[in-house]
């Protein structure tokens, strides 16, 4: 049985000005690889509503799950909850429970809890809150899609909560050879090697070390069996090829 797909949406156009570096994509690519669940697209859309909204319709319709980073905050180009709402054309408002959350998080700290503040509090109706352990404000869950903070740490802690309640598939096994060769030399029987195990996923990435090129070969299968035969089978063209 195929493991269980996902997709991530990352928000901001602070992320496609370059002012802000992406840290959370790897991130959940670790997690989700972790959980037995494919990571198998990654779009960057900016603050822009009608674009929040045909992204997360497409991901959403093709993939089993949608993780969003960024654009829930108080500012007011903190647009995604609202975009969430009508891509699946569903009512937003400020929700009770998570008022006060923030409401009794904010009193314990001595800090208002302000119109910029609450608006952190609207949640599309039918949809269950992410906790938030860093700063209280919630992310939340509809349908398929998880929505949930930019800041790294915020994120992160979303992603540990979240991650956990998906039921994954079969943990994919991975080993590396590194060949000090240059992926000219090696492409034809890597090639070879690939063709007669489709079972495993190949990957070749080259590096240039002292001035020399050589190639790290990354080979991945939920099968240890087939995993082992398929780098028995490269090792057997390039005995020098050593697994790091």
């Amino acid at each position: 049985m195929a493991n269980p797909t996902a997709a991530m949406l990352v928000i901001g156009d602070e992320i496609l000005s370059g002012r802000t570096k992406d840290k959370n994509v790897g991130f959940l690519a670790e997690r989700l690889t972790e959980a037995a669940v494919d990571l198998k697209e990654v779009r960057i859309v900016s603050d822009d509503h009608a674009e929040i909204v045909a992204a997360v319709r497409a991901l959403s319709a093709r993939w089993d799950h949608v993780f969003t980073s960024g654009g829930i905050g108080p500012t007011h180009d903190d647009i995604t909850a609202d975009a969430i709402a009508d891509a699946f054309d569903t009512p937003i408002d400020v929700r009770e429970d998570a008022r006060a959350l923030m409401a009794m998080h904010y009193d314990r700290n001595g800090v208002e809890m302000n119109a910029a503040r609450l608006r952190m509090a609207r949640i599309p109706d039918g949809a269950d809150l992410i906790d938030n352990p860093v700063s209280i404000a919630p992310g939340f869950t509809l349908r398929n899609v998880h929505v949930m903070a930019g800041v790294p740490a915020v994120f992160q802690a979303m992603v540990v909560s979240v991650v956990p309640t998906i039921k994954g598939g079969q943990p994919v096994i991975s080993r590396t050879l590194r060949a000090n060769r240059p992926e000219g030399e090696i492409a034809e029987p890597l090639g070879l090697v690939a063709s007669q195990h489709p079972e495993v996923a190949i990957g070749s990435y080259p590096f240039i070390l002292n001035g020399k090129f050589g190639s790290n070969l990354v080979f991945r299968c939920a099968d240890e069996a087939a995993l082992d035969r398929a780098v028995t089978a490269f090792q057997t063209a390039f005995p020098e090829a050593v697994e790091q």
